[in-house]
């Protein structure tokens, strides 16, 4: 399961092609971004900003799993998001092609979620960086 998820993140960091990412990068550079992503917080029971992530962009389409893509209080792209449900975790589930919206990945950061209103259901959060581990503290509170 570990060996899988370490594969899964480096697919995400990885799978975009060079015209697409850039494409991608520019329509999610500000906040808010470009059609179709839509706040977190106006879909779901969430706060606007959430200490740790940030104020959540996702594109309703894609959910369960994302990308969401997360801005600090200066509206300044700090991470993309994948909120991968454990249950999809299994040989019958892959997910192929997972896009990296904001551009170039930092570091990536991997954790348990138990569940939440959008993602109600178990689920790992799959944090792919934007910035330096050091301004993760702009999304802290």
């Amino acid at each position: 399961m570990k060996r899988f998820i370490a594969t899964l993140a480096a697919f995400a960091a990885f799978s975009a092609p060079a015209a697409f990412a850039q494409g991608a990068a520019d329509a999610v550079a500000t906040n808010p971004p470009t059609a179709p992503y839509q706040k977190v917080s106006d879909l779901v029971a969430l706060p606007d900003f959430i200490p740790g992530m940030g104020q959540l962009f996702v594109d309703p389409a894609t959910l369960p799993a994302g990308p969401f893509v997360a801005y600090d209080h200066d509206g300044r792209l700090v991470s993309t998001i994948y909120m991968i449900p454990i249950a999809d975790l299994n040989p019958d589930k892959s997910f192929d092609n997972l896009a990296v919206p904001g551009g170039t990945v930092d570091h990536t950061d991997i954790y348990y979620n138990a569940g939440h209103p959008g993602v109600a259901e178990p689920h790992i959060h799959i944090v792919l960086w934007h910035v330096p581990a050091a301004d993760e503290t702009s999304v802290a509170e």
